[in-house]
């Protein structure tokens, strides 16, 4: 994949904190595909090894209905920007491009283990990789960044909005019956519900959707590797 948008990561926590709020006027909140209209879904995660100062970045394209492998792409660099809150995006966002450009494959939808729009500037890493890529995206968390909500029931398929300033900004997701929700918001060119709808689509019997729970094992496995060397 191609970023269509140049954009510099080399920059200050104050600067990126500007970017940020410039990137957000180009992120679109609506439309986005319907589940049966997708192709491939490409699934995007990262590890971090403290001992060996690295970040893992991987992806991996998953081609539906049958949600099968058929690509991945991995990168492996140090991170460049420090750990601070809403800004994760400077410290991921390099690697992930960088494990994207391996792929050859054009992804109908990204997933992003991360936020979207439900942050607290609006642009999560969702946000920031939709709008340099020009492409659908998604973010599902494990957990809260921003925002309110009330605990959907229990059932599989559940959601309840998350709001942030009286706007949703999310949707909060069982895609276990029984089991914790995720916390799913757009990133850029989806809508809430839609991403919802998508989200779900892509969940078998676990918590996290194949493409990021497939991203995520590539990433661990890379991290295994490097740490026990």
């Amino acid at each position: 994949m191609k970023q269509v948008i140049p954009f510099p990561w080399d920059v200050s926590p104050a600067e990126a904190t500007r970017l940020q709020e410039k990137l957000r006027e180009r992120v679109v909140v609506a439309g986005g595909p319907a589940p049966e209209d997708l192709r491939l879904v490409a699934g995007l995660d990262v590890s971090f090894c403290r001992r060996r100062g690295l970040l893992f970045g991987a992806v991996v394209i998953l081609r539906l209905p049958d949600l099968i492998v058929v690509e991945e792409g991995a990168a492996v660099l140090p991170p460049t920007f420090p750990y601070v809150p809403g800004l994760l995006a400077f410290r991921e966002g390099p690697v992930l491009l960088s494990a994207l450009r391996k792929i050859a494959s054009v992804p109908d939808l990204l997933v992003c283990d991360g936020q979207g729009i439900a942050h607290p500037r609006g642009v999560g890493i969702a946000s920031h990789l939709g709008v340099l890529l020009g492409t659908p995206a998604i973010g599902v968390a494990k957990s809260r960044l921003v925002g309110d909500y009330e605990m959907p029931p229990p059932a599989k398929g559940a959601a309840s909005p998350l709001f942030l300033n009286g706007k949703v900004v999310g949707s909060v997701v069982r895609t276990r019956a029984g089991v914790k929700p995720v916390f799913v918001s757009p990133g850029h060119l989806v809508g809430v519900d839609a991403a919802t709808r998508l989200v779900l689509s892509l969940c078998t019997r676990f918590r996290l959707p194949e493409p990021v729970r497939a991203a995520h094992n590539l990433s661990r496995r890379l991290f295994q590797r490097y740490a026990s060397e």
